[in-house]
């Protein structure tokens, strides 16, 4: 019988300084800008990779890894398959929860809020910024639908690949952007002894209010 692998003692201890209330800027957009620009600077595989968790209308959750393509006043967009599974809850309950974690700075962001699609103009700017398979794959792909085998799925990517070979690549009607438009931003710093720092805007009367949670 092979040994099991023990979680249980699985430990890591945070080292890094502090967070600090004066630390933060009054903005959390500009907040995350600055972090995520450390991250970068830290060459964190994936730095943009996040958890997105969304919920059907009937609460019961889902989530999966997505990459962050652009964030701004408005809040974070990443783009999808709009009829795959995410979409369809999005459709229902269009609230959602984002989590980074750059493990190699110790440190977390986690994001809540309001979730709508972006416009079709600004979809077709960054689909057609894509590399051409990344393009195809998006025709070729029916998100999260059950498919017969692995060639089924190819036997499509050469079929789009075909019928645009020399064109440009249209956007497909059922893909695009979302935009999460925060109403809490939280930030996680690992401390020593597990008192790491959490400090959170929270969106009040169209201001941001900072507390600090206990960890």
């Amino acid at each position: 019988m092979k040994r099991k692998v023990d979680v249980v003692h699985l430990r890591e201890k945070f080292t890094r300084k502090g967070l600090r209330e004066s630390d933060l800027d009054a903005d959390p957009i500009r907040q995350f800008q600055k972090w995520f620009r450390e991250a970068l600077k830290a060459n964190i595989v994936d730095a943009n990779a996040m958890t997105l968790a969304t919920a059907s209308q009937n609460g019961i959750p889902s989530a999966r890894v997505v990459l962050l393509k652009g964030f701004d006043e408005r809040g974070f967009v990443f783009y999808t398959n709009y009829d795959g599974a995410k979409g369809k809850e999005l459709a229902e309950n269009p609230k959602a929860a984002l989590v980074f974690h750059w493990k190699e700075i110790e440190r977390q962001v986690r994001i809540n809020g309001n979730v709508s699609k972006i416009s079709r103009e600004e979809s077709e700017k960054y689909f057609h910024s894509r590399p051409g398979g990344s393009q195809f794959s998006a025709w070729a792909s029916h998100q999260s639908a059950v498919i017969d085998s692995r060639d089924f799925l190819e036997g499509k990517m050469k079929e789009y690949e075909k019928k645009f070979r020399g064109k440009e690549i249209p956007l497909p009607p059922y893909w695009g952007g979302y935009l999460v438009a925060p109403t809490s931003i939280e930030f996680w710093q690992g401390r020593p002894n597990r008192l790491h720092d959490r400090l959170r805007y929270t969106l009040k009367n169209g201001m941001w209010l900072v507390e600090r949670l206990s960890p």
